[in-house]
């Protein structure tokens, strides 16, 4: 009898075990909640789970309106619903299955996602004018929504995170960058928006991009053997890693109490939790995010990438490529920060690592829909977090509001378009004159022209209409030129409307990243 009674006990407490598995409440990823943004003007993802088959129903609107789904066998379930105008006032939005889930406080207007690595992630609080801003920053109709950092090799279909009012307290936090380019969105149009912030400092562009990607393009494919060779070699620099740190913290302890201040740490070895690893970005911090529905992205990113910018001309638009694919929202807006000046100023023309990444990320405009902040003029020579991201999100905002949002302003410095050599001068043609060009403080600075034998003199440069004569004693005939062409280079050609000229060169020699992979 006692027996039986045991069977019983055990077959009860399964039912219970075997019903909480198969009877699950409809659930939806962090990205989906409370205080968020709904994207205006298209049809946006409703996703989650539930129980196989099970039916789900969404509502949400002035009228009431109602969407349906069935979840598949694996209990997966989407509903596209809307489209929807510009909503200020926040409403419910219900998804109903065997359970109720009631969202509060959601609006609809224009959503985008920013990320990179250190220079997106810098937040407000770090900001040149930083506690001014952080007082000012009471926008409740600016929703913000940080992913929680995830490394993963297989696609996440979730992240940590919830949207939030943006206040003092919750900007101050947030991304510098994006803050400020949503909140110059939201004066300008005057409809909610949506900030989604996934970045992670030091990171290289290739984790943030699919392994698929990876492997199916041979300028890319030596990423991930170097990264299988990493791993393969983890074991034994871990353990010689260890062996390090154990001498270094008892040599540490000892020089702290001699009123010393130790040398830095061991560098721990890179294994497969590493951020800086391929893929492993994409599929923890972007998957999760995905379908929600956006208007496009802001970029700051490639400071990790300069000792590879020739290969960066690839794998930046192959990125872009990979978001815009699985998104499925087409040729989403996508916009970038070029990198900023940075290091010492150089007192003779040379090659630059830096200035061959710039070089990528200019080429990279041939993409379709993408848009280039110029950050040449905002940088620091020592820190390469400069504090001046109000210029970076207000340049980003141009892009979006000229080419976006369809607004008649500049947005753009100017671009080089071609060169014609006239005897001893090279004249200069650029696009996105913006009313004329202009030499800011001063007679125009940082072009350096080379003959035949590639050796680059700085040069004399005037303003002639909308174009640039460049002329140096020393090479009766030119053959290239280089504006900007350094780490931290001296330049000042602008545009009427204050936007900087990007570096360039007209050549198209032998760089110190061509051969490195």
């Amino acid at each position: 009898m006692r027996f039986t009674r045991r069977i019983n006990i055990v077959v009860l407490t399964l039912t219970f075990v075997l019903s909480g598995v198969l009877s699950a409440d409809v659930q939806m990823p962090s990205v989906i909640g409370d205080n968020m943004v709904l994207q205006q003007g298209i049809a946006t993802p409703i996703w989650g789970k539930a129980d196989p088959c099970e039916q789900i129903v969404v509502k949400f609107g002035p009228g009431g309106e109602k969407w349906s789904a069935t979840a598949d066998a694996n209990g997966k379930w989407e509903v596209k619903i809307g489209p929807f105008n510009a909503q200020k006032d926040g409403q419910d939005l219900t998804v109903e299955g065997k359970n109720t889930v009631v969202l509060k406080n959601v609006l609809v207007g224009e959503v985008w996602v920013c990320s990179g690595q250190s220079n997106m992630e810098f937040p407000l609080s770090w900001s040149a004018n930083s506690q001014q801003e952080i007082n000012e920053a009471n926008f409740p109709q600016i929703r913000l929504f940080t992913v929680g950092k995830k490394v993963s090799y297989t696609p996440m279909g979730n992240c940590q995170g919830r949207w939030q009012e943006c206040s003092p307290a919750t900007a101050k936090n947030f991304s510098a960058v994006g803050y400020f380019f949503g909140r110059e969105i939201y004066k300008r149009l005057d409809v909610p928006v949506g900030l989604i912030n996934a970045s992670w400092g030091g990171t290289p562009a290739e984790s943030w991009i699919s392994k698929e990607y990876l492997e199916n393009d041979p300028n890319l494919q030596s990423i991930l053997k170097r990264f299988d060779e990493t791993v393969a070699n983890y074991p034994a620099l871990k353990q010689k890693y260890n062996e390090k740190k154990t001498q270094y913290d008892t040599m540490a302890a000892k020089m702290r109490a001699e009123h010393k201040t130790p040398p830095p740490k061991p560098e721990e070895p890179v294994g497969l939790n590493s951020p800086y690893s391929p893929t492993g970005l994409f599929n923890g911090m972007i998957r999760p995010i995905m379908p929600y529905g956006i208007r496009g992205a802001i970029w700051y990113q490639g400071e990790s990438n300069t000792g590879r910018a020739e290969q960066y001309r690839t794998l930046f638009g192959a990125m872009i490529k990979c978001w815009r694919e699985a998104w499925n929202e087409g040729d989403f807006p996508f916009l970038y920060v070029q990198l900023v000046n940075f290091m010492a100023v150089r007192p003779e023309p040379g090659p630059s690592e830096w200035a061959e990444l710039r070089e990528a990320q200019l080429m990279t405009l041939s993409t379709p829909n993408t848009g280039m902040a110029v950050g040449i003029d905002i940088g620091e020579a020592n820190n390469i977090h400069p504090k001046n991201k109000q210029d970076v999100g207000m340049r980003l905002a141009l892009w979006a509001l000229a080419k976006t949002y369809k607004k008649d302003l500049e947005y753009s410095g100017p671009l080089y378009k071609y060169m014609v050599v006239e005897g001893d001068k090279a004249i200069l043609h650029f696009d996105n004159v913006g009313g004329g060009l202009i030499s800011k403080g001063g007679e125009l600075k940082g072009f350096a022209i080379a003959g035949a034998d590639k050796k680059f003199l700085w040069a004399d440069a005037k303003i002639e209409g909308d174009t640039v004569v460049v002329h140096c004693d020393k090479a009766a005939e030119p053959v290239a030129v280089r504006y900007g062409w350094a780490d931290n280079p001296v330049c000042n050609l602008y545009n009427k409307a204050g936007l900087p000229a990007s570096p360039f060169r007209t050549d198209a020699w032998a760089g110190l990243t061509d051969t490195k992979r």
